[in-house]
């Protein structure tokens, strides 16, 4: 098992180096500098919510989903179907920012992106799927933490 474990590890980390080697470093570097801006805001706002509401509901976490989702519906909609922003600050910000800010965004933009275009099945599936899926993903993490 622990060999297994080790060939797949050792296959991951093989596959990211030749991704790193051979996509365009900018790229990279795009993603990480909107990253770091994304995931200090995340911290700040969550830390503010706190201190304004109190820890006994996920304000924080509320306010950067529904935020999240509001930015990423209004930039993309600006960047693609507006003006044609350079599709590097589409990397910068949609990636990047907002992939830090908070993946909410993008998981509720691409379900609302397959409904709009008439794939409603997929969309649906998407949305309520990755909630419930997601929610059963936790149950078993703890329950597998717990267990060692």
């Amino acid at each position: 098992m622990k060999r297994t474990f080790d060939h797949l590890m050792s296959s991951i980390l093989y596959r990211i180096r030749k991704a790193i080697l051979q996509r365009d470093m900018e790229t990279f570097l795009l993603i990480s500098a909107g990253a770091i801006l994304g995931a200090n805001l995340r911290y700040l706002i969550g830390g503010w919510a706190a201190d304004q509401f109190g820890s006994s509901f996920p304000y924080g976490n509320l306010i950067i989903n529904l935020s999240g989702s509001l930015i990423l519906g209004f930039f993309m909609t600006l960047a693609v179907d507006r003006f044609l922003l350079d599709p590097r600050l589409r990397v910068l910000v949609a990636i990047g920012f907002l992939g830090s800010y908070t993946t909410f965004s993008s998981y509720t933009f691409e379900s609302v992106s397959l409904i709009m275009n008439d794939q409603w099945l997929a969309g649906l599936f998407n949305l309520f799927g990755s909630a419930f899926m997601g929610g059963l993903a936790v149950v078993a993490g703890i329950i597998l933490a717990r267990a060692i």
